[in-house]
C-alpha cells in the first residue's frame, strides 16, 4: 500500500525540483525552486570533483577532498570579510536587497486568492519573520556562495520553524538515484552540543530530503555547482595581491621613514690604520654612557636611546675638516599608485559603485553615477531572484501542508523592492516615450491600432483581444461612476441611464417616477389615522338623516294610507298664485323721465357742497 502521509507526498512533490500545475487549458505554471531549469547537469566539468580532486585518482575521497577545498574557500572568505571595503561590500548587497517598498514591506505577496494570501503573510511575517531574518540570510549567501536552511513542518499547521545551518556542516548530494537523476538530499554533519566546546571529536550525522532544506545558493558559474558561487569569489585573488602591497607599504614606512643623522668627524693627522679604532671609540662614547652600580661596584655599559642603525658617522680630513653633524630626511613611498590600481580592480570585482562605498572623488559626473547605479540594480535584482525562488519553495512546502494541491498551489507571486529609483525611472521613461509615439502616429492617421499593439507594445492577438476587453470594461466602469455621481444612478443595478443625452432627445429625465411629496419618513409628530367625519344622510350629519326632506315630499305625494290623507290639487293652485312665480312689473321707460332724475341729483350734490362751505 502507497504511504500517503504529507512527508511522503512532499517528497514525491519535491522529487524533480520543479512545480508544474496546470493553471486552466492548455496552460501550465512552473515552480523552479532549484532553478535546475537554468544549468544543465549532463556534462558539467565540476571544479571540486575534476580539476582540484583529481576524479578519483588520488586514492582519496573525492567527496572528503570537495569538503576540503570549500573550507579552504571558506578560510579566504572568513579573511575577506575583515576587510573594511569587501565587509561594507556584503552589508551593501543585504541593505539594498532587503529594502521596504512605499507599503513598508520587504516581501509583496500578490494573487487573487485572499485566503492564500493571509497563510502566506503569516508564514513569512510572523513564523519566518523575514523582515528581521533576511538581511543575515542574503549577506550570508553573497558571502559564502550558498545558504542552507532547515523547514521544520507539522503535519498540521505546515512550516512552524526554520533554522540556519551552517555552510561547515551541510553537503549537498546529487545523482544518487539513477532512476530520478534530479532526485536531492542533504548531509549534516555537525559536532554535537556537548563536544563542541571539548576536546573530544564527536560529530553526528543526519540526512534531510529536499523539501526538508531551503538552499539559497547564487547561481552564476556552472563549474561550482551543485554549490553556488560566492559574490565575492571573483575579488579573492585580488584581495590578496592588495593586502601584500598593503604591508609592503607598511613595513617600508616603518623602517625607512625615520629621519637619520649623519656624523662628519674630523680625523685630523690620525694614521688611516688607526681611523677605525678611532671612530669606534666616538661611537662606543656617543652611544654608551659608562654606569657604575653603587651597591655592587661593578662596571656596566647601558645604552642609551638612540639606534646605532639609523645614523651614520663618516670621518673627514683636509678641506672638509670640521666635526658637523647634518639632518638626512627619511625615504618617501612612492608605490600608492600600485596600490589605487589594486583598489580599483577590487572596487570592479564587487560592482558597486565607488560612490556607495565613500569614494565619491571617483565619479566624474551625475549621469555617470546613474549609470553604475543601475548596472548596480541589476545586480541586486539577480541576487533577489535567486532569494525569491527558495521563499517561493518554502510558500509551496507550506500550502502543500495546509491542504492545497491543485492549481492554488502556484497562485501566488512573491516580489522584493528593487532599490534603484533611477532604474525604475528609466522604465518608466521608455513606457511614456513608447506611449507618446503610439499616440502621434494614432492620431495622425499614419498606422491602425492592431499595428501599434503588435509592433510598438509586441502585444500577441490573444493579448490585443484580452485588451480589448479589458478597455471595455474601463469605459463601462467610468461610465458607471459619472452616472453615481451625476445623477445618483447606478446603472447596473437600476438597469437603465439617466440624463444622457439620448435620454433628454426623448424627453426622459430620468426623474418622473420622484416620491418628492408626503410627509418625512416615519410620519409627522402626532400624525395617525384621523378621526371619522360625520356622514352625510346619516344620524351623524348637520341635518340629520333626511337633510332634503325626501322623506316627506315621498309622503305628501303618496296616496298610501300610512302617510294620510293626499293635498287636493287646489291648494297648489293658490299657493302658486300667491307666490307669484316668474311675474315681472312692466312699465313704459321715457327719457324725459331719466332726464329729470339727473337733473334732481346734480342740483341736490350742488346744494351739498355749498352748504358744506
Amino acid at each position: 500500500m502507497a504511504d500517503t502521509s504529507l512527508f511522503s507526498r512532499l517528497r514525491r512533490l519535491f522529487s524533480t525540483n520543479v512545480v508544474v500545475r496546470n493553471v486552466g487549458g492548455r496552460k501550465l505554471k512552473v515552480s523552479d525552486t532549484s532553478r535546475t531549469q537554468a544549468y544543465s547537469k549532463s556534462n558539467l566539468v565540476d571544479r571540486y570533483q575534476k580539476i582540484f580532486t583529481g576524479a578519483g585518482l588520488s586514492g582519496y575521497s573525492d567527496a572528503l577532498m570537495t569538503k576540503s577545498m570549500r573550507l579552504n574557500l571558506f578560510k579566504d572568505y572568513e579573511a575577506m570579510d575583515s576587510d573594511a571595503i569587501i565587509s561594507s561590500a556584503l552589508d551593501i548587497y543585504s541593505d539594498e536587497s532587503t529594502m521596504k517598498s512605499e507599503y513598508g514591506e520587504v516581501l509583496q505577496i500578490q494573487t487573487d486568492n485572499d485566503q492564500i494570501k493571509e497563510i502566506l503573510h503569516n508564514l513569512f511575517y510572523d513564523i519566518v519573520n523575514i523582515e528581521f531574518n533576511l538581511w543575515p540570510w542574503i549577506r550570508n549567501m553573497c558571502k559564502y556562495g550558498d545558504f542552507f536552511l532547515k523547514l521544520e513542518i507539522d503535519e498540521k499547521y505546515g512550516i512552524t520553524n526554520v533554522v540556519p545551518l551552517s555552510v561547515y556542516d551541510v553537503s549537498r548530494l546529487e545523482g544518487l538515484d539513477p532512476e530520478n537523476p534530479e532526485y536531492v538530499k542533504f548531509l549534516i554533519e555537525a559536532a554535537t552540543a556537548e563536544h563542541r566546546y571539548k576536546q573530544e571529536q564527536s560529530s553526528t550525522k543526519e540526512e534531510l530530503e529536499n523539501y526538508e532544506v531551503a538552499h539559497f545558493r547564487l547561481l552564476s558559474d556552472s563549474n561550482y555547482l551543485p554549490y553556488g558561487k560566492s559574490q565575492v569569489e571573483g575579488a579573492r585573488k585580488i584581495y590578496k595581491q592588495l593586502t601584500l602591497m598593503e604591508d609592503a607599504m607598511l613595513i617600508h614606512r616603518i623602517m625607512r621613514a625615520p629621519e637619520k643623522r649623519v656624523f662628519k668627524l674630523d680625523i685630523g693627522n690620525i694614521p688611516p690604520a688607526e681611523v677605525d679604532n678611532y671612530m669606534q671609540q666616538v661611537i662606543n662614547k656617543m652611544k654608551k654612557a659608562p654606569v657604575v652600580d653603587e651597591t655592587t661596584g661593578d662596571y656596566n655599559l647601558k645604552y642609551n636611546m638612540q639606534n646605532i642603525t639609523e645614523d651614520f658617522f663618516l670621518p673627514v680630513r683636509g678641506g672638509d675638516s670640521g666635526t658637523s653633524i647634518d639632518s638626512l630626511p627619511g625615504l618617501t613611498y612612492e608605490a600608492t599608485d600600485d596600490i589605487e590600481y589594486l583598489k580599483n580592480k577590487l572596487l570592479s570585482a564587487l560592482r558597486i559603485p565607488k560612490a556607495f562605498l565613500g569614494f565619491e572623488d571617483q565619479i566624474g559626473s551625475k549621469a555617470t553615477l546613474a549609470a553604475e547605479d543601475v548596472r548596480f540594480a541589476r545586480t541586486i535584482e539577480r541576487i533577489q531572484r535567486i532569494t525569491l525562488s527558495e521563499l517561493t519553495k518554502i510558500a509551496i512546502v507550506h500550502l502543500y501542508a495546509q491542504g492545497y494541491q491543485d492549481a492554488e498551489l502556484t497562485n501566488f507571486e512573491l516580489t522584493l523592492t528593487n532599490p534603484s529609483t533611477i532604474y525604475e525611472q528609466e522604465k518608466i521613461e521608455l513606457w511614456n516615450n513608447k506611449t507618446s509615439l503610439a499616440d502621434s502616429m494614432l492620431r495622425d492617421g499614419l498606422c491602425s491600432s492592431e499595428w501599434i499593439y503588435k509592433n510598438i507594445f509586441n502585444f500577441t492577438q490573444e493579448e490585443i483581444k484580452e485588451m480589448d476587453k479589458q478597455i471595455t470594461f474601463d469605459y463601462k466602469t467610468k461610465f458607471r461612476r459619472q452616472q453615481i455621481e451625476q445623477e445618483g444612478n447606478d446603472p447596473a443595478e437600476s438597469g437603465e441611464s439617466q440624463g444622457t443625452p439620448s435620454d433628454l432627445a426623448l424627453g426622459r429625465t430620468g426623474h418622473e417616477l420622484d416620491d418628492e411629496g408626503g410627509s418625512e419618513e416615519g410620519g409627522q409628530p402626532g400624525a395617525g389615522r384621523p378621526k371619522e367625519p360625520n356622514k352625510y344622510g346619516k344620524d351623524s350629519g348637520a341635518r340629520g338623516r333626511d337633510p332634503l326632506g325626501a322623506h316627506d315630499k315621498k309622503k305628501g305625494g303618496s296616496g298610501a294610507p300610512k302617510y294620510g290623507k293626499a293635498l287636493a290639487l287646489s291648494h297648489y293652485d293658490s299657493l302658486k298664485k300667491s307666490m307669484n312665480f316668474n311675474k315681472k312689473d312692466r312699465e313704459i321707460i321715457t327719457e324725459v323721465s331719466e332726464l329729470e332724475e339727473e337733473y334732481q341729483n346734480e342740483v341736490s350734490s350742488f346744494s351739498n357742497d355749498k352748504s358744506n362751505d
